[in-house]
């Protein structure tokens, strides 16, 4: 480790003696700077993801009882209320059925009413020890079994019943049909699986999205957070809403790991349909009314050019301090790369001046950089130059020197 920092230094020192030897023996092009202003504004840290559009209620109605579709009362798009009529099965055999219980519960109420008569009857002669026992079991086995025969045949006939009223087919919500999935005449059949016919999204005017978020971001993901989104349908609209769910069962697909959230989607405009895939951006951090500044001024580095200007205008005393620090901050910048908060240094111009200052930096989305110490509003910082050649080498001054000030 000792030997690395001992050849980085070394390389460090041989750069600076090059630049000042280049410096020394050209100077015929000015240097041109580009500058951003420290300004005061709201910086915010996102994650992005994709998710999927869809109703936050959406009910599948299906039948119940076997047969021939016979009338079908909305379509596509339909507006529907709750119970209203939406689909009607051929009831001929299901009424049938009723027809059918109905008589069978009479032949056994009227089973019920002779054997109940008789067992009273026998009843009453064994208790004045008229007839056998065997005579009074078997009445009482008759009347038991006939009002059992006759339970049945009850049960048999609210069941014909129900299946009847099942032949209408009615909304279990207010909503809109998004789907349908029968015509008129077609045969559905109700076995183990529940046939669909219809799918009824409620109030399309309040929808989620179901996004997926990787598990390196979801642990800054949090319920409440603000969420925008764009849909390929409408990409000059943005969309907003919130986290309302964070989801714990992990979702793995080709050893990717992924959580889903729901997010709270209001629709108005009804311009938003199930199924629209969503690009979302999670607003995981926001600061507001802070110091910020461009993040390229992080990433500039002055060139050879500058670095001869900025060490042949330093008095001699001040080289060997200036280079010991440039080597600190070759140092400490690789070590720190990738903090949220690090101290790290940026190029300030003020007038026709420049020089390296060290800033403590907050929050960056990439764009911007939250300034927490080292600078102040205003201030002018350098993001990159431009190489300007001069053939009147003799007028160039260096931009680290002071102005001069002609005298009248």
């Amino acid at each position: 480790m000792k030997r690395r920092l001992i050849i980085i230094s070394g390389i460090i020192i041989v750069s600076i003696i090059v630049v000042i030897f280049i410096f020394r023996k050209s100077n015929n092009s000015n240097v041109v700077f580009k500058t951003t202003q420290v300004e005061r504004g709201d910086i915010s840290t996102t994650i992005t993801a994709t998710g999927t559009l869809e109703a936050i209620t959406t009910v599948q109605v299906g039948t119940q009882v076997s047969g021939v579709i016979r009338n079908i009362a909305v379509d596509f798009n339909s507006i529907v209320k709750k119970g209203q009529l939406i689909a009607m099965i051929d009831t001929t055999t299901l009424a049938a059925a009723v027809l059918e219980s109905k008589a069978s519960l009479a032949r056994n109420e009227a089973t019920l009413t002779f054997n109940k008569k008789k067992y009273n009857r026998i009843k009453e002669l064994f208790e004045n020890k008229v007839v056998p026992e065997t005579d009074y079991d078997e009445a009482l086995n008759s009347f038991q079994t006939a009002k059992a025969n006759y339970m049945s045949a009850k049960a048999q006939l609210n069941r014909a019943l129900t299946n009847l009223r099942y032949a209408t087919i009615t909304a279990p919500i207010n909503g809109v049909v998004i789907s349908r999935n029968v015509d008129i005449g077609q045969t559905v059949a109700a076995s183990f699986n529940t046939p669909t016919l219809f799918t009824i999204a409620n109030d399309l005017s309040k929808m989620q999205v179901e996004a997926s978020i990787d598990e390196a971001d979801i642990g800054q993901v949090e319920k409440g957070q603000k969420v925008e989104f764009t849909v390929d349908a409408y990409p000059d609209l943005v969309f907003k809403g919130k986290i309302i769910q964070k989801r714990l069962q992990p979702i793995v697909v080709q050893n990717v790991v992924t959580y889903n959230v729901i997010i709270d989607a209001p629709n108005p405009s009804l311009k938003l349909m199930p199924g629209m895939t969503a690009n979302i951006v999670v607003y995981v951090k926001e600061k507001h009314d802070v110091l910020k500044i461009k993040s390229k001024a992080l990433r500039y580095n002055p060139t050879q050019e500058v670095m001869k200007s900025y060490f042949s205008s330093l008095p001699d005393s001040d080289k060997q301090k200036r280079m010991s620090r440039m080597k600190q901050f070759a140092s400490n910048n690789s070590a720190q790369q990738g903090r949220a908060k690090r101290f790290t240094k940026v190029w300030v111009k003020n007038g026709e001046n420049i020089k390296p200052k060290r800033v403590k930096t907050g929050e960056n989305d990439g764009e911007n950089v939250e300034i927490i110490a080292g600078l102040e509003l205003g201030d002018s910082v350098i993001i990159g130059q431009d190489i300007v050649k001069n053939n009147n080498s003799s007028k160039k001054r260096s931009p680290f020197l002071p102005s001069r000030h002609k005298k009248k």
